[in-house]
């Protein structure tokens, strides 16, 4: 399988551009993932698309146990729906694709999909809003360095 990453490759024409690269992590199919039938269980998507959000963000250079532990700030899902297209089945070997669309005040929206590795078509589609939260569970806006980094900005001077 590929190493997880950040690719060039943009969405399908006629759709909105990500704020960043398309970031592609890969994920095999493992009998846990699996109902009795040898296909993933319907909530193991949202699972396969937590961790490639976790690996976007880690690769911009986002560390959210820091933002936790020293700035008491937190990334939730604040709305999520998903499109399941076509079953995934053991041992298959998967991308989610991250294509983060905007970055706002206090949230970032992203559409991810899940597909076979190789293929463009998706299995799965996952549109999201997730929010920037305090220890509270209060919405707070993006520090700008975490903004920044989101917008493909850090580093550049302005």
């Amino acid at each position: 399988m590929p190493e997880a990453g950040l690719d060039v490759a943009r969405t399908s024409a006629g759709s909105s551009r990500s704020v960043l690269p398309r970031f592609v992590f890969p994920i095999r199919v493992y009998y846990e993932d699996t109902d009795a039938g040898g296909i993933v269980y319907h909530a193991n998507y949202l699972k396969f698309a937590e961790r490639a959000r976790t690996e976007m963000l880690r690769a911009v250079g986002i560390d959210q146990s820091d933002m936790r532990d020293r700035q008491g700030l937190g990334f939730v899902v604040r709305r999520c729906t998903v499109e399941y297209l076509a079953p995934a089945r053991l041992d298959d070997a998967l991308e989610v694709r991250c294509d983060l669309r905007a970055v706002r005040g206090a949230a970032i929206e992203l559409t991810q999909e899940v597909g076979k590795a190789g293929d463009a078509g998706p299995l799965v589609t996952l549109d999201l809003v997730v929010a920037l939260v305090d220890a509270e569970g209060r919405p707070r806006r993006l520090p700008p360095e975490i903004r920044d980094r989101l917008a493909g900005t850090a580093g550049t001077s302005t």
